[in-house]
């Protein structure tokens, strides 16, 4: 059989790697496309659902995508995930009223789901183990500029064009990525006795999930606290729904979430920290164009420009670290010092006030961003060396989704600290008290989450031998069905 080209082989890692892109970029380019979009289409008090309701199908369906992959190939679930994402996106550009859109939005999301993880899975397949480290920075790369350049996108377009187009770009992209996809990914292995499909452990782990995430919706809308039943119903039902949860997957045939890769030292470190690295990076990523906005009063735009100090960091610290663990396998010490590196910067926005400098302010960024992107990229490369290669889409769509969740508790948690710092300070003027509320969230979340990476990842074990991570499927690069 013929061998692929070095150009076909180039031009699929892109495609991969830009179904990636478009996932992650709908997490966040919508929000500043959102006010314009409630103007046309109504429903000012459904605001947050926009973006909740793709968040949570997402969620759901990482783990899904994940583990069905590891057992029925790749492909087809990627093609799959990519035609349901470009269906969704379609449909929100045509939406008529906001719960059009939100029920548009939630489609979008149940094909995002494959996107991420099983863009992570087939780079492992794919690549070495000993040039797998430069991969994924470039990996995390693409992640850290998605998370930057969303709100800037969605400003851009909004102002110059149509919030139309804030879904509409995905279409010509989508389809570049589904034709290569298509043309050029192999069909890959598939377990030849791979039985039925966790369906309970989905139902559950699905109700549980949704459950948890409306609960953290709710706070804060309307004025719902913490206490309120709203809130509390929700995420105690989740925590309920734990409890069947893990019999059902104690006793699966092809669980949903296996248990026993719990047992790997190295993967339980790694899911703890990326849950807890999600606060560093939503922190610094949606309160800071926030405070640009309402607090400095610039456009949409600006604020996308004056996060490009955060973006060139996060895109510098992950090709940075992948070169590092690449070169020297030591992934701890490069892992703590990242986390250091986010907590001093987000401890600085302590001192943080309307007339601080956008240079002071650009080096606090530059500190967390280079904390941040060896977390997207170096996390991954430790957890992908950890598990066999039967468990690598597994793997690497679990720790998208414990990223995803810690996320969405940050994001909770900070929406009640910035209400509360804001009405503690409103004496002094709105803008002094947007100020003092961002110099409160980042630090108290950045801090936090920044520290417990840092704990979790000084007890990771030495990494495995090259010999013992590497590929025994047809490398989907390499091979063709």
């Amino acid at each position: 059989m013929k061998p692929p080209s070095r150009t076909a082989d180039g031009l699929l890692l892109v495609a991969i790697l830009g179904g990636m892109f478009l996932a992650m970029l709908d997490q966040t380019i919508v929000g500043t496309a959102l006010p314009r979009i409630t103007q046309d289409l109504g429903g000012g008090e459904l605001y947050t659902w926009a973006v909740t309701a793709y968040l949570l199908t997402s969620t759901i369906t990482v783990p899904l995508y994940g583990r069905l992959s590891d057992v029925y190939g790749r492909k087809p679930l990627l093609l799959t995930g990519i035609a349901v994402f470009l269906v969704g996106s379609a449909l929100c550009a045509a939406a008529q009223d906001m719960n059009q859109l939100i029920a548009f939005r939630a489609v979008q999301g149940l094909g995002a789901g494959a996107l991420i993880p099983l863009s992570l899975a087939l780079v492992a397949d794919s690549v070495p183990p000993e040039r797998r480290g430069r991969t994924q920075g470039a990996v995390g790369g693409v992640m850290a500029s998605s998370y930057v350049l969303g709100p800037y996108l969605g400003g851009v377009f909004t102002d110059q064009a149509s919030w139309h187009w804030v879904f509409l770009v995905n279409l010509p992209v989508g389809l570049a990525v589904l034709a290569v996809i298509w043309r050029h990914l192999p069909a890959g292995a598939r377990m030849p006795d791979a039985g039925r499909p966790d369906y309970a452990g989905i139902t559950v782990l699905t109700a549980a999930i949704s459950a948890l995430l409306i609960g953290l919706t709710m706070k804060g809308v309307d004025g719902h606290v913490w206490s309120d039943p709203v809130v509390t119903g929700p995420i105690a039902l989740a925590l309920v729904l734990l409890v069947p949860f893990l019999m059902i997957e104690r006793r699966a045939a092809q669980p949903i979430m296996p248990l026993r890769l719990f047992r790997n030292r190295t993967y339980t470190l790694v899911s703890i920290a990326s849950f807890f690295s999600a606060f560093c990076l939503f922190s610094a990523v949606v309160f800071l164009p926030r405070y640009f906005q309402e607090a400095l009063g610039h456009s949409a735009s600006t604020s996308g420009l004056l996060l490009y100090p955060l973006m060139v960091a996060m895109v510098a610290g992950s090709l940075l670290a992948g070169a590092l663990l690449s070169r020297t396998g030591r992934s701890r010490i490069w892992l703590a010092a990242a986390a250091v590196s986010a907590a001093v910067g987000s401890l600085l926005f302590t001192r943080l006030a309307l007339d601080t400098s956008l240079q002071v302010m650009s080096l606090w960024m530059v500190l967390i961003g280079i904390g941040i992107g060896p977390m997207l990229s170096g996390l991954t490369l430790v957890i992908q060396s950890a598990v066999r290669p039967a468990d690598l889409g597994t793997a690497s769509s679990n720790i998208t989704f414990f990223r995803q969740i810690g996320g969405s508790v940050a994001l909770a948690v900070a929406g009640s600290l910035y209400a509360d710092t804001l009405g503690d300070h409103m004496g002094r003027g709105l803008h002094q008290a947007q100020a003092a509320a961002t110099a409160a969230v980042i630090p108290g979340l950045a801090v936090v989450g920044a520290l417990a990476t840092l704990a979790a990842v000084a007890f990771l074990p030495p990494p495995r031998t090259a010999a013992a991570t590497a590929p025994t499927r047809d490398s989907p690069l390499t091979s063709r069905a």
